[in-house]
């Protein structure tokens, strides 16, 4: 299957318990932007340099959590393909119709080994983003907080690693860009569809369908320790950071929404070509490659999710 099928990630829906609060988290700190709202509730952001009309879904619920994470393909015909491959591969497989989402075209859901639930789509309407095409400034100041470039990845803890990295792999397409190993069971897999370090990243973990966050991108290392400014000065509650990662090399802090979802800003990392080799890291030097300052384990930011 041609990686180039899938293009990019495109958007992530959660749950928080309270919408409003978690609104005012997202656009006031986060900096994303709201550009609608559904029938059923639903509020759709998306970040300034996005072109979409959303990139991320929030659903109020009774529980935290991910209800989805969804990846552009090239076009319908691709769509069409890896419908097909994903049922082959013994995925549950459900074609949503275009407009259950608010401004996207048809998805194809379906479930995977790691317990998590994935959608593909080859249509959504542009937004725009806030400098426009045409000689567009180098940066925004319409937006406040962190003013989170985009949506980049998600990190997912779930049951059968292997089995979502052969799907992610044999059937979407993606490269394994790092991987970390203890002895010869494989505990972590950083995919990706791109040239960026990873789209999306998965840990072994003995629940199912569990969030660890989901990752916005920044500038600058200035700007997440700006963004550390931001969190201190509004109470926002920190997990770990500023810091850097040796798997991916970037630059980060974590921190939390007020339904306990956590949430990664971000700059820099190491560049992927399909050429080159998968980089490993061995659990003995998982410290340095989770906190390459530190060089030591936090069991908190290892075992919270949601």
């Amino acid at each position: 299957m041609s990686q180039k099928d899938v293009l990019r990630p495109g958007h992530v829906g959660i749950r928080v318990m309270d919408l409003d609060e978690a609104v005012r988290h997202y656009t006031d700190h986060v900096g994303l932007i709201e550009t609608a709202r559904d029938r059923e509730g639903r509020v759709y952001l998306k970040a300034w340099d996005e072109y979409d009309w959303f990139s991320l879904v929030l659903r109020e619920a009774d529980e935290s959590g991910m209800d989805f994470m969804a990846f552009k393909v090239r076009d319908a015909e691709a769509l069409a393909r890896l419908e097909q491959a994903l049922a082959e591969f013994g995925c549950r497989v459900e074609r949503i119709p275009a407009g259950e989402l608010a401004h996207c075209g048809e998805r194809v859901r379906f479930d995977s080994p790691t317990g998590h639930h994935f959608e593909l789509y080859a249509e959504k309407d542009f937004y725009g983003n806030e400098v426009g095409t045409t000689n567009p400034e180098a940066f925004v100041d319409t937006v406040g907080g962190m003013a989170a470039n985009r949506f980049d990845h998600c990190l997912l803890y779930g049951t059968d690693l292997d089995g979502s990295l052969r799907l992610f792999r044999e059937v979407l397409g993606f490269d394994l860009a790092e991987q970390v190993l203890d002895g010869e069971t494989l505990v972590g897999a950083f995919l990706s569809c791109s040239n960026k370090a990873h789209d999306i990243a998965f840990i072994r973990h003995d629940e199912p369908g569990r969030l660890h966050h989901v990752s916005f991108l920044l500038d600058s290392w200035e700007e997440v320790l700006r963004a550390a400014d931001i969190m201190s000065k509004y109470g926002i509650s920190i997990d770990i950071g500023p810091t850097r990662h040796g798997i991916t090399r970037g630059k980060t802090i974590y921190f939390f929404d007020p339904s306990g979802n956590r949430n990664e800003v971000f700059a820099g990392g190491s560049t992927w070509y399909p050429d080159h080799p998968t980089i490993t890291w061995t659990a003995d030097s998982l410290g340095k490659a989770i906190f390459y300052h530190d060089r030591v384990l936090n069991e908190n930011f290892l075992a919270v999710v949601t």
